[in-house]
């Protein structure tokens, strides 16, 4: 099982994953499997199962059966904070981001978290050259360079959401959660952040959330519709629209 998971090259396994909250299935015997450099979006309607699925993902919630699979490696028992150091990331906490701090300083102090210096912050840290370059190098993937020096409080809501990319990107993650990268974005910020996710493609491996789906439908190579904690359907993003059970549950019988 090992090799073959190896050749398929899949980052992330779930297995028949259930969850329930009293007689509400959260999540009904999920399994899906995400390739290695590939987007793959999760879409369903509000009170799917979505938010309950990736925080049995990332691991602040734990399944009442089931596995989860990072890289071929058994994750299910493991810590919130052991699973980050594995290779999940995630761009939808806005805890990551220091307000208070410049935007070039957020990407020096994740430059130093993924280098595991603590003992960089009893020095100058915020004008040693080499972690400026390195903060840099972080904000030019998702070309926020020119926004080094503002105030992480003074960026737009879109802006700021970028900038949570690109602090879980300087983790070098094998597996990136996005959960609804696009909420509360404008429609320009909405096509600019569209623009570097899919510039991520192959690159990083994506699982995204995402009601925009327009958005879905540029980004993802497969997609899994969840219903009332099921997975009805996966497939590419043709065989999704195209299938009559999800138009029925999902994206609406006349599209």
């Amino acid at each position: 099982r090992q090799q073959r998971k190896n050749m398929k090259n899949t980052v992330l396994e779930l297995r028949s994953i259930r969850k329930s909250f009293g007689a509400l299935k959260a999540t009904d015997d999920v399994s899906l499997e995400v390739e290695k450099g590939k987007i793959h979006a999760l879409i369903g309607p509000n009170g799917a199962g979505k938010t309950t699925l990736i925080s049995q993902i990332f691991g602040n919630l734990k399944p009442d059966s089931g596995d989860i699979f990072l890289d071929g490696k058994p994750i299910t028992n493991t810590s919130v904070s052991d699973r980050a150091m594995l290779g999940i990331g995630r761009s939808f906490q806005i805890s990551n981001v220091l307000m208070d701090f410049s935007v070039l300083e957020n990407a020096i102090v994740a430059k130093i978290s993924h280098s595991q210096e603590t003992f960089r912050f009893f020095r100058p840290a915020f004008s040693d050259p080499s972690l400026i370059e390195g903060g840099f190098a972080i904000l030019k993937r998702v070309g926020m360079e020119q926004m080094a020096d503002r105030k992480v409080s003074d960026l737009a809501h879109g802006e700021r959401r970028l900038l949570e990319l690109a602090l879980a990107l300087a983790m070098e993650p094998l597996l990136v959660l996005l959960d609804e990268p696009m909420a509360g974005a404008g429609p320009e910020d909405t096509i600019f952040m569209t623009k570097v996710i899919a510039g991520l493609r192959g690159q990083t491996t994506i699982l995204l959330i995402e009601h925009d789906m327009d958005v879905v439908f540029q980004l993802a190579e497969r997609i899994s519709v969840l219903v009332e904690g099921a997975v009805i359907a996966s497939g590419t993003p043709d065989e999704i629209s195209q299938n009559r059970l999800v138009r029925e549950a999902y994206l609406g019988s006349d599209q």
